[in-house]
């Protein structure tokens, strides 16, 4: 009886919003719900009221969202859940988030969620899950879902150290929800008809879609600055990838780090940028740069 008891009152605490469900925010007024299953660094959750702006000035011609550089992939997915593309195409080049999103966006993201909602936290089970190789892809879309849970800021770049304090003081658990973890999944599972997945070069599949008038891009590299730190794929020609993005026949719209590099770059290619204001992990106000060919839509 008391267990019964035990394992109803768990049930109701895991279906109660979590501290980084409460991060959604309210940006102008617009709700940002968190739909990814990473805590992902260097994530746009918080420019989801801009993406929006942009996607509903999109002609009804638009019938694909291609974002390249997918990482976390909450613009997809929101493109996707809300109904703001016809079609989302996730690309990413990291082994390891990219074994995620195959993983859920193929057969087996129900055996994904249930094996986080089944796992056994401990710091010796996650040792054991993080220093063991992982032999198929849902054992590397686990252990990657894990480490980004207990890695500092989850950081996912070889060398990232375990989180100490953690949130409210819990340690390596204080972001392990795996209620949520679950219910995400299972979400983006209902949605999976509406998104590819494509673990590749994104900047090659911008260059493959060039002609395309019917395809807009959200392009969100690894940054310059930050990359090395936070990302294992973090090398990337940049001069290159505006000049792809410069052939595109569809829209685009870019983030990136706003200094001198990324407004010579703007400058060489005849597009528009503005400074927008976004709070980082650690909730200092900094500035990014919205980039593309025509930023009229973009209200302040």
């Amino acid at each position: 009886m008391l267990l019964s008891q035990f394992q109803r009152k768990m049930k109701r605490m895991d279906q109660l919003p979590t501290f980084e469900d409460r991060q959604d925010k309210l940006v102008d007024g617009a709700y940002a719900p968190t739909r990814s299953p990473f805590r992902y660094p260097g994530g746009k959750t918080w420019l989801i009221p801009q993406v929006r702006q942009w996607l509903s000035n999109q002609t009804d011609d638009v019938v694909e969202l291609i974002e390249p550089f997918a990482g976390g992939g909450i613009v997809s997915l929101t493109s996707a859940f809300e109904g703001l593309a016809k079609h989302v195409t996730m690309v990413e080049l990291d082994e390891q988030v990219a074994a995620v999103w195959q993983t859920i966006l193929g057969e087996q993201g129900e055996d994904l969620a249930n094996a986080i909602v089944t796992f056994d936290f401990s710091a010796s089970s996650v040792e054991e899950v993080l220093g063991s190789p992982s032999d198929t892809l849902l054992e590397q879309a686990f252990a990657t879902i894990l480490k980004n849970r207990v890695n500092r800021g989850g950081i996912l770049a070889s060398g990232a150290g375990l989180l100490k304090n953690g949130e409210n003081g819990k340690g390596l658990a204080s972001r392990w929800y795996p209620e949520t973890l679950r219910r995400r999944i299972l979400d983006i599972i209902r949605f999976k008809d509406r998104i590819s997945f494509i673990k590749g070069d994104g900047i090659g599949i911008m260059e493959s879609n060039s002609h395309r008038i019917d395809t807009s891009y959200f392009i969100d590299p690894p940054y310059t600055v930050a990359a090395k730190r936070l990302y294992d794929k973090w090398e990337m020609d940049h001069d290159r990838l505006f000049e792809v993005a410069s052939t595109l026949t569809g829209d685009f719209l870019m983030t990136y780090d706003n200094d001198h590099r990324a407004h010579s770059l703007v400058e060489k290619h005849g597009f528009e940028a503005r400074e927008v204001s976004m709070k980082n992990t650690h909730h200092t106000q900094m500035t990014e740069l919205l980039i593309g060919r025509d930023l009229s839509w973009l209200t302040r």
